[in-house]
């Protein structure tokens, strides 16, 4: 109590002065990075229903079209329904919602990277490919398949905060064809298109930065 007879008040914490990050800014920045491969998927399932010419870029995808479908409509439904689960109000008054989105997403994520795998090993490999791009696809794809898994295998268990990890590092994977799409552009706009081995690197360093930036929001939500 201070000298007018009033108590002090409670000195105020810096966090709650501050301004937060209004919970709409992380889902409209995950899905706006989505829209990048999303739109690229459209135009692909436009060229194979509008009867586009045959190249060498795309004949792989007319002789097999069926992957090709299966992994553009799991992806986009993954990456833009997989945003909203990082909603927090979401995650914790909204259960129900997340439960009903979380058996539409294992599906369609397990879809996405299934296929991205079977396209890796059976499809013809384009001439801007090469077999760097092709093992960092088994792995990353694998890897989101088996973090999917180890996801469900924590909820069963009980173990939420493990369940959380897992799926954030597979949507990370997942989201990683937006983020490859920022990395090459910026080379292809300031000198030709980099080789099939500069190519393959910078595309694995699209599936790193998000993986490193999931692991960067797992540690602070746990340290929450």
């Amino acid at each position: 109590m201070d000298t007018t007879g009033q108590k002090a008040r409670p000195p105020v914490s810096p966090r709650t002065t501050g301004r937060r990050t209004p919970a709409w800014v992380v889902p409209a920045g995950l899905i706006l990075l989505g829209l990048i491969p999303v739109l690229a998927g459209a135009a692909r399932l436009t060229e194979l229903t509008g009867g586009a010419d045959i190249t060498a870029r795309n004949a792989r995808f007319f002789d097999s079209p069926v992957p090709v479908v299966l992994h553009i409509v799991g992806a986009t439904l993954y990456s833009l329904l997989g945003a909203f689960q990082f909603v927090p109000s979401l995650r914790r008054r909204g259960r129900r919602w997340h439960r009903i989105a979380g058996r539409i997403l294992l599906p369609a994520g397990l879809v996405a990277a299934g296929s991205g795998v079977w396209m890796a090993l059976f499809y013809v490999l384009p001439p801007s490919d090469g077999p760097l791009l092709l093992a960092f696809r088994l792995v990353f794809g694998s890897g989101m398949a088996l973090s999917l898994v180890l996801g469900v295998r924590a909820v069963m268990r009980g173990d939420i905060g493990a369940h959380g990890a897992w799926m954030t590092r597979a949507y990370a994977i997942g989201l990683g064809a937006g983020t490859q799409a920022l990395i090459l552009i910026l080379p292809e706009l300031l000198a030709s298109p980099p080789g099939v081995t500069v190519r393959a690197l910078l595309m694995g360093a699209g599936w790193v930065v998000n993986l490193a930036v999931a692991e960067v929001v797992i540690r602070r939500r746990h340290r929450r």
